[in-house]
């Protein structure tokens, strides 16, 4: 599995689109943070992360397909599921190693943003600054969120051989889950019953649950589930291409 995570990782920064790809996630956030009006930190009034934390999900929901929309894709591409297939390794650690690999690129490009705390700290006029502790909690937030995104990445990419098409699916499947089921729970017909359940559902519901620093195990729970349903589900997905 570690091989495989470890060529996953390799591939990926050997190529300049991925390089690309990390550099637009950083300038984007960055020029939302402290350019762009309405958004900026500097308009919001005082020192917080909020703003990031909020836009952070939407350029996600088109990065990470991006990184994973390759990993299994171009294996059924270029051949080398079949060569895999001769090698000593089971499905469970292909898709162990694809996920982790593609999970270590997308830690690799959520790290610098601790950048922006120091930033945002270092112009703030009081002597409270940010939030610590709200801050902690919304990046665990946003690493369980990275960790779900990746988990449908890596599925989406498991059923094509086209790279493009495994990330218009996972970029879809990405933003349906996580503002589809708060977004049927806003039908005025299920307002007052079943609605809240509904929002339950969604990814973004337990993503600003941690988000306010309070770690839930529920929420905990829910991601981890989301995670390993996806996962083995890639698991059979590549079983049943077997010859």
């Amino acid at each position: 599995m570690f091989p495989i995570c470890k060529k996953e990782v390799r591939q990926f920064f050997s190529s300049l689109t991925g390089i690309i790809a990390l550099a637009v996630f950083l300038l984007l956030n960055g020029l939302f943070l402290f350019v762009f009006p309405d958004t900026n930190v500097f308009d919001f009034g005082y020192a917080s992360m909020e703003k990031f934390f909020e836009l952070a999900p939407w350029i996600l929901t088109f990065l990470v397909p991006a990184i994973t929309m390759r990993s299994l894709a171009e294996e059924f591409k270029g051949g080398n599921y079949e060569i895999l297939l001769t090698k000593p390794i089971s499905a469970a650690q292909l898709v162990g190693g694809k996920y982790l690999g593609a999970l270590i690129i997308v830690l690799l490009a959520l790290l610098p943003t601790v950048i922006y705390v120091f930033a945002v700290q270092a112009v703030s006029a009081d002597n409270a600054g940010i939030d610590t502790g709200g801050t902690i909690g919304s990046y665990i937030g946003l690493l369980f969120l990275a960790a779900v995104f990746t988990a449908i990445g890596i599925f989406c990419s498991s059923f094509t051989n086209n790279a493009v098409v495994a990330f218009i699916i996972s970029a879809f499947a990405c933003f349906l889950l996580y503002t589809g089921f708060n977004a049927i729970s806003r039908i005025p017909a299920l307002s007052g019953g079943a609605d809240y359940y509904i929002e339950m559902l969604g990814i973004d519901f337990h993503y600003r649950s941690i988000s306010r620093g309070v770690i839930d195990s529920r929420d905990i729970i829910y991601f981890i589930t989301i995670i390993l349903f996806f996962l083995l589900f890639t698991k059979r997905n590549l079983i049943t291409r077997k010859p």
